[in-house]
């Protein structure tokens, strides 16, 4: 009976391992859902003249154009191929009812330092620093932007800590897939793009939370950056990424399927890719430096005072800023910013600054605008003083 029991079962090991193989033998990527992140009446991150919802649209078209010209058998959907707001939901729903078999997400970074720079990619997971957790939370508070968004993610606070936790519990069944894709995404940026390398990690997005799929989303480069905005901001710099992602996404689909022998492909000519970061950062600084001298009216730059800034949109009439008059918000590096005044000189702008400051709001500092665009204290004046 134990020989008999013994026979069956080895019987059944070598059936196992022949479906697995066979399995393996026949798996292709079919389908590749790219979203582009952010959309509409959300422009993620802000740059000095550049938003994220535009570049990303920009890169994802140019990755799915790549993949449809060198893979003309798998098919390519996009979460938007227009300026439209997706809610983050919808995206993964997008990418389970079309029965993907793979997920890039596609974004650009921000920090309230003008100092950090590169690309870094990520697949689901807890966040292992606080840095990570700030990324995630920045891109989750695109939810705010959505109507009912309170009933679509069964109350989930971005801007809560705790809220967090619920990853730590999250299986990804497809987590070394993700990860071995999102090396080969950070080699690439590295080799074709020229980014600095800022490595892979993993966090909490909830655009990747419910993917069924290996998901990876790509924080391409910092807008708070000027040499990594000058890069994302040029078609040049755009083409580069994209055909990085790509790079990865054809050795990765390679490995998987078992092709030894890769496709001659007629992919961007070498002269369109000799071109560096570095070439395309000091060509855009040129121009800027030849545009940047004109005339500057004095009612162009403006001095306001920021007392306050978070990741949820407040109103202008909260408890929070009781005591203070003619509140203004804006959006700016992933989040809401809350101003008051609009002082023509430096001067006038101290005096309110030091009012504010006495009225408890002991962190408030000086902001400049040009135009109604956000410029540093120290650019402002030294625009006025050349005029």
């Amino acid at each position: 009976m134990k020989r008999s029991f013994g026979f069956f079962g080895i019987a059944c090991l070598l059936l196992l391992t022949f479906f697995n193989v066979s399995l393996a033998q026949s798996y292709k990527i079919s389908k590749v859902v790219i979203d582009a992140g952010h959309g509409g009446r959300d422009p993620g991150c802000l740059g000095s003249k550049t938003k994220e919802k535009d570049v990303t649209l920009s890169i994802a078209l140019k990755l799915g154009g790549l993949i449809k010209k060198n893979f003309p058998e798998v098919k390519v959907v996009y979460t938007r191929n227009t300026d439209v707001l997706v809610e983050l939901f919808k995206r993964a729903r997008i990418a389970n009812e079309s029965k993907a078999d793979l997920f890039i997400s596609i974004h650009c970074n921000a920090n309230p330092s003008e100092n950090p720079y590169g690309a870094e990619t990520y697949v689901m997971g807890l966040h292992k620093s606080q840095a990570n957790l700030e990324i995630a939370q920045k891109e989750n508070a695109s939810i705010f932007m959505e109507d009912s968004y309170s009933n679509n993610y069964d109350g989930f606070d971005p801007a809560s800590t705790e809220a967090y936790i619920i990853f730590s519990l999250y299986q990804n069944a497809y987590l070394d897939q993700s990860l071995s894709l999102a090396t080969k995404v950070q080699a690439q940026m590295k080799e074709k793009a020229g980014m600095s390398d800022r490595g892979v990690k993993q966090a909490g997005f909830l655009v990747l939370y419910k993917t069924a799929m290996p998901s990876i989303l790509i924080e391409t480069g910092f807008l708070s950056n000027l040499k990594d905005e000058s890069f994302l901001s040029s078609a040049k710099g755009q083409e580069l990424i994209a055909l990085g992602i790509y790079k990865a996404f054809k050795t990765y689909k390679n490995e998987l399927e078992g092709n030894t022998t890769l496709s001659n492909q007629n992919e961007l000519k070498s002269k369109d890719t000799d071109v560096t970061y570095q070439q395309i950062v000091n060509d855009t600084a040129v121009t800027a430096k030849d545009t940047s001298i004109k005339v500057i009216k004095k009612n162009e730059i403006v001095f306001k005072v920021q007392f306050a800034a978070s990741s949820v949109k407040k109103p202008v009439n909260s408890p929070d800023f009781k005591g203070l008059k003619d509140v203004q918000t804006y959006f700016n590096k992933g989040l809401y910013k809350y101003v008051t005044g609009s002082e023509p000189t430096p001067d006038s702008a101290m005096t309110l600054l030091e009012k504010v400051r006495g009225m408890g709001f002991k962190d408030a500092f000086l902001v400049a605008f040009l135009n109604g665009e956000r410029i540093s204290p120290q650019e402002a004046m030294k625009l006025i003083k050349k005029n």
